[in-house]
């Protein structure tokens, strides 16, 4: 299983830097021999507090714009939305790094044999190099269980070591930065939130101390730094907390430091492991990751046939476990979710203020948490949807009228600010992602039937839902749909040749309050409550549009059957029902598959799939539709177009997104939990021909391990945590096994049906 990103040379630029982080604290290693830099960050260190950003106006006009676009003045309507829906202040608060950490080594000689990796299996990056008939190794990560950054510096001969240390680099956005103690500095700042960092250091032999803003080392054997961080948003204890955390790890050693971190993580990091067949043809070991990703573009000498000849498999393989790697680091229990950057970001002002983008980026940064056996890290999601949905409220009723329920546009921070982000025509007055976010309660039920979780959470799903009871408003022809909303970031022409962004009822609003309603009504009758709230949901449900196919054959975008203006658009909003809903399907609805199919075929042609976060979601698409081939075509176009070296997503500020989507995406080949049945293989490339995969989670509480062969299943392992029905849906005859014993089972239309126990394992003989 390919586990290590390496390198023959220093990072130049943060896209070829290696990230490390423990959920909370994060760093970018750029992994300079004579001087190292550590860009840093804290997830909980943005801008400000939470601004009351409600225009004053909006209920005024919402009336104005529903009647302006039921008239169909288009260009009227959206003018005076922005004129009196669009928050008074158009941004909520943004990302800022913590500072810099800077190591300069006072090395003899010139520098040879460097390499640079990250190992992660164990959560460990490395930096190893000869100076002066010394070889030196500089190792560094980030423990979740000592809330620290580990940073450990040996040498090869005795004394070796002399270095000094500062921390720096926001600007003038800090208030002190001195020494704290013998062997420690203390940075502190911040605006709203505050924060206060600490590195501080120990030596075998040498001496440590500070000068001035520095640390100090002289001729040490090994020195081990650590830095640590706390913030106000946390506890008005931070400053005390930082020293103490940093006094903690400190009296331990590296070797205790080291084994707690790597027994933690290896704890969620093996659950799964994914080996697929070697395909690359050429001896790729000597290549670094980055010549790696580079390779599969081609050169400028190949044609498209050329470069469709070059494959690596094994590059796939690490690109999967990279993003189980880099969830868990940027996302744990008891921390903030994953924003458009995770937890490393170096710009004092991101783009889009690296923020939580609502209406897809965020919610595929988590499409792969259940599926990969690690619903720890989806928990800080559901801690942001707490804060919107207390917000929301808010928004809901100045906004809209709503008496109950709450409301979330296309952005929010950390403060969970649910009011219109941005004055951009095209996505900014959406107002069904807090609907979305809320689906995630129930599909982290579905995989964990945890029945406390759910009776816990029930209400962001229900609040969400009462929200569209109140706001749907009739369209003339007995439906139920939103208005004024946007399909997101897309612009439709009207038949009269109006452009035109806002809109009456676009699809994808249908579908998401669709498949809301259905989950509430389910989980309701599990919970056993408000049978009667239901009764107005199933109502309701009954009046939303369901998929239409257009002119072109086409899943329709808008209510009307409006052309694009942009026929290749990065959104595919209009297929929420093919994934991540599973609204359509080949097996339960093939006519609105293969409408599905044609508006992926009408985006690909006109080159859809241009940013990382796109291509991954087509690949998602192309698998819930069965073909494998596109799904290759996608998975390696995400790889060799929209990677940069260090394996992130090349479009700041999307950075990791596109990497869990992509991840998704081969979950999605291998396995897809749709319609209450588990699909083995649904859609395997040919190029994945042999392989094997050990703990995917499936919907039910299954774990799923599978080998195959010459692209058929050869056999499966299905562990049933709590027993019930288990649904198979497979591409060839198979016999279902416990202990070796043949267990009773149906077919149903292709589908396998067995009953199973707690605890109990069942083999699937192909």
């Amino acid at each position: 299983m390919e586990t290590v990103l390496k390198y023959n040379k220093a990072a130049k630029s943060f896209s070829e830097a290696l990230p490390v982080g423990n959920g909370r604290i994060g760093g970018m290693i750029f992994g300079g021999a004579a001087d190292e830099l550590i860009r840093l960050n804290e997830d909980s260190v943005w801008s400000g507090k939470l601004r009351h950003r409600i225009n004053p106006d909006a209920r005024e006009g919402l009336a104005e714009v529903r009647r302006l676009l039921a008239e169909g003045r288009v260009p009227e309507a959206e003018k005076t939305a922005f004129e009196k829906m669009q928050g008074v202040t158009p941004d909520s608060r943004h990302y800022m790094p913590l500072g810099d950490l800077n190591i300069h080594m006072e090395l003899g000689g010139k520098i040879s044999g460097y390499s640079r990796t990250l190992d992660i299996e164990n959560a460990v990056a490395e930096v190893h190099f000869s100076a002066g008939g010394v070889e030196y190794t500089r190792e560094v990560f980030v423990s979740a269980p000592d809330e620290a950054m580990v940073i450990h510096i040996f040498g090869s001969e005795k004394g070796s070591v002399s270095l000094s240390c500062s921390i720096g680099g926001r600007e003038d956005f800090y208030d002190d930065n001195r020494p704290c103690g013998d062997n420690m500095l203390l940075l502190t700042g911040g605006n709203g939130i505050s924060f206060a960092a600490v590195v501080g250091a120990s030596a075998v032999g040498g001496e440590v101390r500070t000068v001035g803003g520095d640390l100090t080392v002289k001729n040490a054997d090994e020195v081990m730094i650590v830095l640590t961080v706390r913030t106000s948003f946390y506890s008005d204890h931070y400053e005390e907390s930082a020293e103490v955390d940093a006094e903690m790890a400190l009296s331990c050693g590296y070797d205790e430091l080291y084994y707690r971190h790597t027994a933690d993580y290896r704890e969620l990091f093996d659950r799964v492991s994914l080996e697929l067949c070697p395909n690359s043809g050429d001896d790729v070991s000597c290549l670094s990751t980055g010549e790696r990703i580079a390779r599969l573009r081609g050169n400028e000498l190949d044609d498209k046939e050329c470069v469709r000849d070059i494959h690596d498999n094994k590059l796939i393989e690490l690109y999967f476990n990279y993003a189980r790697y880099l969830m868990i680091s940027a996302s744990r229990a008891g921390t903030q979710p994953m924003n458009l950057q995770g937890i490393w970001n170096e710009d004092m002002q991101p783009t889009q203020g690296s923020r939580y983008a609502v209406n897809v980026n965020t919610q595929m940064s988590y499409w792969c948490a259940e599926s990969c056996g690690l619903p720890e890290c989806h928990m800080p999601l559901f801690d942001l949807l707490e804060r919107i949905c207390e917000n929301g409220r808010i928004t809901a009723r100045e906004m809209y009228g709503a008496q109950h329920g709450f409301v979330c546009h296309h952005n929010t921070d950390i403060w969970g600010d649910t009011a219109p982000q941005d004055t951009w025509v095209p996505s900014t007055l959406w107002c069904t992602g807090g609907a979305w976010l809320a689906l995630h309660v129930w599909e982290h039920y579905e995989y964990t039937l945890d029945k406390e979780f759910l009776s816990e959470k029930y209400h962001l799903m229900r609040e969400a839902a009462e929200f569209f009871t109140e706001m749907l408003v009739s369209d003339g022809k007995g439906r139920l749909v939103t208005s004024p909303s946007v399909s997101p970031e897309n612009t439709y022409l009207t038949h009269e040749g109006v452009k035109g962004c806002l809109c009456i009822g676009p699809s994808m609003d249908s579908q998401i309050i669709s498949v809301l309603y259905s989950a509430v009504i389910k989980a309701a009758e599990i919970l056993e409550i408000d049978s009667q709230f239901c009764d107005v949901l199933k109502t309701q449900l009954e009046n939303l549009p369901k998929p239409e196919t257009g002119k072109y054959g086409q899943i329709m975008e808008w209510s009307e059957d409006y052309d694009e203006v942009e026929i290749g658009h990065r959104h595919v909003s209009q297929l929420f029902a093919l994934h991540p809903a599973d609204l359509i399907t080949p097996n339960s609805t093939p006519k609105l598959a293969d409408a599905a199919r044609a508006t992926l075929v009408r985006r690909h042609i006109h080159g859809g799939g241009s940013s990382g976060w796109s291509c991954a979601w087509l690949a998602n698409m192309w698998a819930r539709l069965g073909d494998s081939g596109m799904v290759y075509e996608y998975i390696k176009k995400l790889l060799a177009g929209s990677t940069d070296p260090n394996m992130l997503n090349s479009y700041p500020p999307f950075r990791i997104d596109g990497n869990f989507g992509g991840a998704s995406a081969v979950i999605e080949a291998l396995m897809q939990c749709t319609c209450g049945e588990i699909l083995l293989l649904p859609a395997l490339p040919d190029e994945w021909s042999s392989g094997s995969v050990r703990g995917l989670r499936a919907k039910g509480g299954f774990v799923v391990s599978m080998n195959w062969r010459d692209g058929k299943l050869t056999n499966a392992e299905i562990i049933s945590e709590f027993g019930g029905e288990c649904r198979l849906r497979l591409d060839t005859v198979a016999s279902v096994l416990c202990d070796g014993e043949s267990v009773g089972s149906r077919i149903e239309n292709g589908v396998i049906i067995f009953g199973t126990a707690a605890g109990c394992r069942y083999t699937v003989k192909a």
